[in-house]
């Protein structure tokens, strides 16, 4: 399946929303390594929205900053003075030294803590990003209630009765044992009180009923004892609250998301063959995205500022072109004094590069088979 199939599968607009909406926490990254590194007296060359070819630019008179748009609009790019993506960090450090010139605008000149809290100002604003898009979300569409209008599902547990009967996200419950499911409530009660009992489920996808036999095993303890579940939660109801609950419940959301995400780095490099088929790339993300946009904007936003945090960690991780790795190497400098050997960390960078780049095309092999299979990714 080639891209211009998987476009016309999600539909245009949703590709051009998700497009949009991942360019703005790219930018925004961008942003924060653009105002730190303005505010430490760093002189930035250019910041640019988007990549490729130039469209149009303008000039600050004050700061010689360049602002530009470029022909692809899809992320962008801060462009420091002292900073070539050419070289490496240690060679430009050392470069620096060698030949010092504008010591007072170059990030080089730069003490090791000033260039490290610039480096970090990119993920650190995609965590604030992630929780003021929750925020924004609780306060306009309000947030997520217990309870269910809709008996659509949302994610789908792997292993589950209800993944192995081939249910996947977005699925919409008919009916279970020829009564109609007509709320989600309706539908979570039913299979509560079903542990154990055979079930004739019927649900639709793509205007296509399809008749499944499924059976709710026992729920996790969190969820209540004695009662059945076949591994998939119901679109939520989204509620009006006020500005405290909306604050109080968007910082809880903000934790669990945290949590979820970090738990899941955890176990991609604990158990990778295990887990690494359920990792998803640009291609993936898409899919997702529009699936989650025919929830409504409230479950969107929720999983705009899931992305943001997952860009930041991300970013944060020990690899080398990522923000993480360069901060890396700066730490490193903080401790033994002075910075490392260019030729051990070109050594380091192409190591690391090369590890990327496979991952990178593990992530999009994975993500292309589950869209040829017809599988979700939530």
């Amino acid at each position: 399946m080639n891209l211009l199939a998987v476009v016309t599968l999600v539909g245009v607009e949703k590709v051009v929303t998700f497009v949009v909406m991942l360019s703005v926490l790219i930018v925004l990254h961008e942003l924060g390594h653009f105002i730190l590194a303005r505010r430490n007296g760093v002189r930035v060359n250019e910041f640019a929205v988007g990549f490729g070819p130039r469209l149009a630019a303008w000039t600050s008179p004050r700061s010689g900053t360049q602002y530009s748009l470029r022909a692809f609009p899809i992320g962008g790019f801060c462009a420091m003075e002292g900073e070539d993506a050419k070289v490496s960090e240690a060679e430009q450090q050392r470069s620096f030294r060698e030949h010092p010139s504008d010591a007072q605008t170059n990030f080089q000149a730069k003490s090791p803590w000033r260039r490290l809290a610039i480096i970090l100002a990119g993920p650190a604003a995609n965590f604030l990003l992630c929780y003021a898009i929750l925020l924004v979300g609780a306060l306009v569409f309000g947030v997520a209630s217990d309870r269910t209008n809709q008996p659509v599902v949302a994610e789908v547990t792997s292993g589950s009765p209800a993944e192995i009967g081939g249910i996947r996200s977005g699925d919409r419950i008919l009916a279970i044992n020829g009564v109609p499911m007509v709320t989600g409530k309706k539908l979570v009660d039913t299979i509560h009180g079903a542990l154990g009992q055979r079930l004739d489920l019927v649900y639709l996808r793509d205007g296509i009923q399809t008749k499944i036999h499924v059976s709710p095993r026992p729920c996790p303890p969190q969820v209540g004892r004695n009662l059945g579940c076949i591994g998939f939660s119901p679109v939520p109801t989204f509620v009006r609250v006020g500005f405290v609950a909306a604050v109080r419940e968007s910082g809880e959301r903000f934790a669990a998301i945290a949590d979820e995400t970090v738990e899941g780095i955890v176990l991609l490099v604990t158990q990778f063959a295990k887990y690494s088929p359920q990792i998803s790339g640009p291609i993936g993300m898409g899919q997702a995205a529009a699936t989650v946009q025919d929830w409504g904007w409230g479950p969107y936003l929720t999983f705009a500022a899931t992305i943001s945090f997952a860009l930041g960690l991300f970013n944060l991780l020990p690899i080398p072109a990522l923000d993480g790795g360069r901060a890396a190497f700066i730490i490193a400098e903080l401790i033994r004094g002075r910075p490392v050997d260019p030729e051990k960390e070109a050594m380091v960078h192409l190591a690391g590069f090369a590890a990327l780049i496979a991952l990178v095309m593990l992530v999009a092999f994975h993500d292309i088979t589950r869209i040829v299979k017809g599988q979700g990714v939530l």
